[in-house]
């Protein structure tokens, strides 16, 4: 099966049509983001780690290894939205945009992963 072609992209970078369908993955609204300039195709906050989870991580660092395990088992749970999205990759570019200023430790990168397989 292909993984298809997955891309992130933060929320405050402007859309451009290079990014194909664009998937809002946050549960909550970013800050100064009207939804004319987010042209996203879906908000898919059901997704999002818990209200639990995100202040217990609360972009801390140290807490990422754990953050990451405990929001892949999170992920299980939703078997059909990710074959759902993965299946949309598959058809053409998936962008998941997220809010987060770390690109390298957020939930996006977790759920890129999960959509990947790896």
């Amino acid at each position: 099966m292909a993984k298809g072609d997955i891309r992130l992209k933060r929320v405050y970078e402007p859309a451009t049509e290079d990014d194909g369908t664009r998937i809002f993955v946050e549960r909550l609204w970013p800050r100064g983001i009207s939804k004319d300039r987010a042209q996203f195709a879906e908000w898919t906050r059901d997704l999002a780690p818990t209200p639990e989870l995100r202040r217990w991580y609360s972009h801390k660092p140290e807490r990422w290894p754990e953050f990451r395990e405990r929001y892949l088992a999170e992920l299980r749970s939703h078997s059909a939205d990710l074959e759902r999205l993965r299946a949309l990759a598959r058809s053409g570019r998936l962008t998941l945009v997220y809010a987060a200023s770390d690109e390298h430790r957020n939930s996006a990168v977790v759920l890129k992963e999960a959509l990947e397989g790896s």
